[in-house]
């Protein structure tokens, strides 16, 4: 690998790795490992352990995907990379000449 394409990969696992870490912790730790803790407080009505285990970590594991999206468009823009987004001429310009 280039000196450029390792940095951006180094980059992308550390932004996987930081996700993951906060994914791991949301839905094991507080889903599992604190519920009994966490269920002194309420939220909504349920207990906080309980509701972090049947719909937080859901939550939480959408927001993260959106976040991933955020940081990689920006990780790609840096590095000056094509990003997944066109524009809507440049969809039907490949439609266009496809038939």
């Amino acid at each position: 690998m280039s000196g450029n394409a390792d940095t951006y990969w180094k980059s992308n696992l550390k932004i996987v790795s930081a996700l993951l870490s906060i994914w791991f912790f949301i839905s094991f730790g507080c889903g599992i490992l604190l519920v009994d803790y966490l269920d002194q407080f309420r939220f909504g009505g349920f207990k906080l352990g309980f509701w972090i285990a049947q719909q937080g970590a859901i939550l939480v594991f959408v927001a993260l995907i959106y976040i991933y999206i955020y940081l990689m468009d920006k990780l790609d823009d840096k590095y000056n990379l094509e990003s997944t987004k066109k524009d809507d001429s440049d969809l039907i310009d490949q439609k266009g000449a496809s038939e």
